[in-house]
């Protein structure tokens, strides 16, 4: 069955830097869209960046420039490195699958079917 099992959060200074995992198991996740979500308290759920089939890759605009998102398909991993943190990057931070597409991946929680259960990224 599809999972999603994110890695690597913790507690960083600003300016520090974090890298998360997503380890995925019942499909491989370099044939479909993937992105990264994050949700922080009292807040609705953010898309930070998505990487589709071909590599190709959307960043929000609060973190085009500081996070990069990539994959490793030989581990059927995704990743997002996130540098020059910020406390308002203080989030819980979820990987997503939308099976559904490979290419035009959606801007849209809606459309992400498959959710991890989250790494905490608290910047303080």
């Amino acid at each position: 069955h599809v999972q999603l099992v994110e890695a690597g959060g913790g507690l960083v200074q600003p300016g520090g830097s974090l890298r998360l995992s997503c380890a995925a198991s019942g499909f491989t996740l370099n044939m479909l869209c993937m992105a990264w979500f994050r949700q922080a308290p009292g807040n609705e759920c953010e898309l930070a960046s998505t990487i589709r089939r071909d590599g190709a890759t959307y960043y929000a605009d609060s973190v085009k420039g500081r996070f990069t998102i990539s994959r490793d398909n030989a581990k059927n991993t995704l990743y997002l490195q996130m540098n020059s943190l910020k406390p308002e990057d203080t989030a819980m931070y979820y990987c997503a699958a939308d099976i559904t597409r490979s290419y035009a991946c959606s801007l849209g929680a809606w459309a992400y079917g498959y959710w991890g259960q989250g790494t905490q990224v608290t910047v303080s």
